[in-house]
């Protein structure tokens, strides 16, 4: 077990799954440990949208990450230390994670919002922003300014003033703060980022273990690198040796990338990392990207899409995505899915979430959200067991193949 002595962190793995990069295991934080691998819940400003934090609870998630670009704009990392912290300020007891706001300046700063992995035939520049958008963000060397998107007042934000935000907002898991780049940057373009993240990440440590002795009474906080590189092999595995020798608790594996490239970049980078060392993969969500993911060596993951989705009438089921909002499900009757125990499907019909979709009552939200978390965080859950007991390959077989029956087209291969 890798432990930061006296700090309540660490890391110990379980049951390794043969041949490839996954295992199980429990990271250990203050306010808690995650039995991983584990879906971690998004709580972008401190709250997952239309759910109370002991909703969040109750369904089953381990641990919330909250946004530190957001939380700083709104309402200021200051209020948030003031009250005594992320978990103390929504009211969630367990582990929290803060990413380091890097994502949302560069994404919101070339206009692209969520999206940086885009079709690139023959649109790679050193200078990529989205057609019809303003530039809202400049990299230079030592971090970036960037416009607000709330009120476009201006904005700094450096390695040393995320770490400072983060250490206000008090999270169990931090990041450090990286250059998250698109897919249509240039090759050279993507070994100048990669260079510049990892002089920032060496600012990242030394103003971390600062700010760790300047707050002494305050629960120790784990630092994570993050790995970026693209899709480059040589730039992901130099990036991972490269970021080994700063001292990092755990690890992030960032950056735009293709689904069809998933599990061979998370493995890359796994392979270069040292057994002991927690890895977190930040932004996936479809069931198949879960399964790879894990199996090439993700401890834990997150995405906003489960209840983003929710909202929009789009739902997991055993069977595959639904639209609740379709004709045909006005005089469904049955529950939302049969396979699940979550307190929507337990209540609730289809022809219920179907009208309050319809009737854009705001309570059609909370109950799909509900459903939507639950079904990834039990997934979750169903993986790790099958790991633990040596059923892996027939449970991904089994629920791949009755989950996308109805979409041979995207059904996952391999």
């Amino acid at each position: 077990m890798s432990t930061r002595s006296g700090s309540g962190f660490g890391f110990e793995v379980g049951t390794r799954l043969p041949g490839r990069q996954g295992r199980t295991g429990v990271i250990s934080t203050p306010h808690g440990a995650i039995r991983t691998p584990a879906f971690v819940a998004v709580g972008t400003k401190a709250t997952v949208k239309s759910l109370l934090p002991e909703s969040v609870a109750q369904l089953g998630a381990q641990a919330v990450l909250a946004n530190a670009y957001h939380l700083y704009l709104q309402p200021g990392p200051d209020i948030v230390d003031e009250i005594g912290g992320l978990g103390a300020f929504m009211n969630w007891p367990g582990p929290t994670f803060t990413d380091s706001g890097g994502f949302q300046v560069m994404s919101l700063g070339v206009g692209f919002k969520k999206v940086l992995a885009m079709n690139t035939a023959g649109l790679q520049s050193d200078d990529v922003i989205a057609p019809g958008k303003n530039r809202l963000a400049t990299v230079d060397d030592d971090g970036v300014t960037f416009k607000s998107h709330l009120d476009g007042s201006m904005h700094r934000f450096s390695p040393e003033i995320s770490m400072g935000i983060q250490h206000r907002l008090g999270a169990d898991i931090i990041f450090a703060f990286d250059e998250c780049t698109t897919l249509m940057n240039t090759r050279g373009y993507q070994e100048r980022s990669v260079a510049r993240t990892h002089a920032w990440a060496a600012r990242c440590v030394a103003e971390h273990r600062r700010l760790t002795a300047e707050r002494a009474g305050k629960p120790y906080q784990a630092l994570f690198g993050v790995v970026q590189g693209a899709q480059y092999e040589d730039l992901r595995r130099q990036a991972t040796r490269d970021l080994l020798t700063l001292g990092f608790d755990g690890f992030g594996i960032g950056g735009a990338l293709e689904k069809e490239n998933l599990g061979t970049i998370v493995r890359w980078v796994c392979e270069e990392l040292p057994d002991e060392l927690p890895r977190h993969l930040l932004g996936i969500s479809e069931p198949d990207d879960m399964f790879t993911a894990i199996e090439n060596g993700a401890d834990t993951f997150d995405c906003v899409s489960p209840s983003r989705v929710a909202r929009n009438g789009s739902l997991y089921i055993e069977d595959g995505r639904i639209n609740i909002t379709n004709a045909r499900f006005r005089r469904d009757y049955g529950p939302l899915d049969e396979c699940c125990d979550c307190y929507t499907c337990a209540h609730y019909t289809r022809a219920y979430l179907h009208h309050l979709f319809r009737a854009k009552e705001m309570l059609s939200a909370t109950l799909a959200t509900i459903h939507n978390e639950r079904f990834v965080v039990r997934l979750v859950d169903r993986i790790r067991t099958s790991i633990d007991d040596g059923t892996f390959a027939e449970f991904r077989a089994e629920f791949l193949g009755r989950y996308y029956a109805a979409r041979p087209s995207v059904r996952p291969t391999g």
